[in-house]
Parts: structure tokens; sequence; C-alpha cells
């Protein structure tokens, strides 16, 4: 990634529709129920947003969500997303997502995605996968992660994925308190998590757990900087600031409209930097050009 021609680094985008897979219309009720959520249909392709990025001099981190067992809805393939970033380095990195009930053959995936596609980490999202974090079925894709010292971000907090609908649509919100990462956290130490999104109701769990375990991070996804919570900017200007990343949830929210508000939210300017894109550097292993 050419990090000296980027004004920041956004560690978190999703890719919501295929190109290359039919549109499965499974489940399409979820969909329908986040538009109403999030005010916003928007979900461009791959090609569009590689674009959108490369215009406004963002590198960006893309990932899809595999809830397979969970939503019983074809996922976007991992591979897709992958060859995208091996041809744009320049701009675009690629997470993998295996839904976590594969178990050892998630594992097998996910080190054939390291080894033969170059993916740089992976996205969890214990809600809409429906598992708790410390469950010993996502162990083995973890201890890949783990061997690669790769990063795993986790969704965190509310979701509005299943937001008004009947029962939620049976998802369960109690899996994504980011205190549910203590005992990950504890047995993959060398897999860096990115507790993702200001965690409410949970976000003093967050910030709590981040101080203590040092591969602990937290991202600014999700969220207009004017909504944060005061205690995480207090602590994202402090204490935490080597360890906050800038994330957008594209394209939920547009990194557009994230940066200005972000400037105006009380962030520190010798912190900004840090949160926009050195931070991201570090934790990606990128090296600026020589």
């Amino acid at each position: 990634m050419d990090t000296d021609q980027l004004i920041a680094i956004d560690t978190h985008t999703h890719l919501e529709v295929s190109c290359r897979n039919p549109f499965d219309s499974y489940g399409e009720e979820y969909d329908r129920a986040a538009d109403k959520y999030f005010k916003s249909s928007r979900r461009p392709t791959m090609d569009e947003t590689i674009a959108f990025y490369r215009e406004k001099k963002i590198g960006f981190v893309n990932f899809t969500v595999d809830a397979e067992t969970q939503l019983g809805r074809r996922r976007i393939p991992n591979e897709e997303i992958a060859e995208a970033a091996l041809a744009n380095p320049d701009i675009m990195i690629a997470f993998g997502s295996i839904d976590p009930h594969k178990g050892k053959m998630g594992a097998r995936e996910a080190r054939k995605l390291i080894e033969q596609y170059g993916v740089k980490g992976f996205k969890f999202h214990p809600t809409v996968q429906g598992f708790e974090p410390a469950d010993r079925m996502a162990w083995p894709i973890y201890e890949v992660i783990n061997e690669y010292k790769l990063p795993a971000v986790f969704h965190s907090g509310h979701s509005g994925i299943g937001s008004g609908m009947r029962c939620g649509g049976g998802l369960r919100l109690q899996n994504s308190n980011p205190m549910l990462l203590e005992d990950v956290a504890i047995a993959f130490p060398d897999m860096q998590i990115i507790i993702a999104h200001p965690s409410w109701p949970w976000q003093d769990e967050a910030i709590s757990l981040a101080m203590h375990k040092p591969n602990i991070w937290i991202d600014l996804s999700g969220w207009s900087p004017k909504y944060f919570p005061a205690q995480l900017v207090q602590y994202a200007n402090t204490l935490l600031k080597d360890r906050i990343l800038f994330g957008s949830d594209f394209p939920l929210i547009s990194p557009d409209r994230w940066l200005k508000e972000f400037d105006q939210a009380g962030f520190k300017d010798e912190v900004k930097p840090l949160i926009l894109k050195n931070n991201a550097m570090r934790l990606l292993g990128l090296t600026p050009a020589a």
C-alpha cells in the first residue's frame, strides 16, 4: 500500500454485493430492516468501492461477513475480495470472514486465504454469526490467525442488523459484549483483536479491556464521530492513543462524513494522525515508501 500518498486508512469497510455469485434473496428481510435502520440502501460493487477510495486517496480494509449457519444465506466469496486486493495493492487490503461454526474446515480455509491469497486479517460478527467469541468451536480458526500474528475484527455493541424485526430477527446482542473477548485475548496473545465500533451499551467494558490487554485495539467505525461517548474520546486522546483506529463502516457511513465530523469531535491535533493512519500502518505491518 502506497501509504505516502494516502490521507488515511479506513480499517472497516464492507462488501455487501457480489459480482460473481447470483443474488441470494433468502433472508432478504434482514436487508430491508437494515435499510430502514441505517436510512440507506446503498450497496456498491467491489469496482465502485475501489474507484471511490482511490479518488479520495484513502486506503481501505475490506471484508464481508460469513453467517451461513445462522442466517442460511450464501456468503460473498472471500476470494472475490482477496483477488481485488491483489489487483489493487496500492489502495486495498483484504480481510477474510469465516463462519465460526465451520471449525476445522474453517481453519483450513483461513490458512488457504492467508497463504494463497495474501489475506491480512479476519472479521467476526458474534451477533450475526450466532456465537460467543470464546466458544471453543471457533478456536481452530483463531489458532491459524494467531500463528500468522494477524488481526481479527470483532463486531461489538448494538447491531442495526435485525433491529426492528420480530424478536430482533433472533439475533443476540449479548454475544457482542466486548468483555466476552477476554478469554480469546488471553489464549491467543499474538492475534491482534480489534473491537469494532463504539461498544454501546458496553463502552466502558471495551475501554477497560483495551487498557488491560495490549493485543486489544478499538476501531471507531459505525458511528458518526459527533455521537462518540465522551470517555471514548478521552481515552483515545490519552492512554489508548496508540491503539485507536479510523474505520467508517462504509457503505453505511461515508468516510467523507466521518472525517469531517472527526475533525470537530474533540480529538487532539497530535493524536489525529495516529488514528487516521499511523496506528493502522503499525497494526497491518505497512511501511512508508523508501
